[in-house]
């Protein structure tokens, strides 16, 4: 996803009807810590393209999967966290790769 899925853009009305919920669900989600919307500078709640994806995620664990609502938590933030880790890996290769670049133009025969 890119930056301008993060940007708040719907109320939460337009957010329950997209995902087929009732505006106390979000409501609900927000109270156990599923989701936190962005606030307007008038405190209305803001989802963005991205927490409309993520509800989702967790509404298809708990009525396509039969997993609970506390299940889709856990999975949810294990996602994220393998995600965030991926990202991690990824960054290290770059550093051992520019490593490697860099120790064989300087013709030093040890490991990296």
């Amino acid at each position: 996803m890119n930056q301008s899925d993060k940007e708040p853009r719907y109320v939460i009305s337009v957010a329950a009807r997209i995902l087929g919920v009732q505006t106390h669900t979000l409501r609900y989600y927000e109270k156990i810590g599923i989701m936190e919307p962005s606030r307007s500078s008038g405190n209305i709640r803001l989802y963005s393209d991205r927490d409309i994806a993520h509800l989702r995620r967790a509404k298809t664990l708990m009525n396509d999967l039969g997993i609970n609502l506390a299940g889709a938590e856990v999975i949810l933030r294990m996602a994220q966290r393998m995600t965030e880790l991926q990202h991690h890996i990824e960054g290290l290769e770059t550093e051992l790769k520019r490593l490697r670049q860099k120790k064989s133009q300087s013709g030093d025969s040890g490991s990296i």
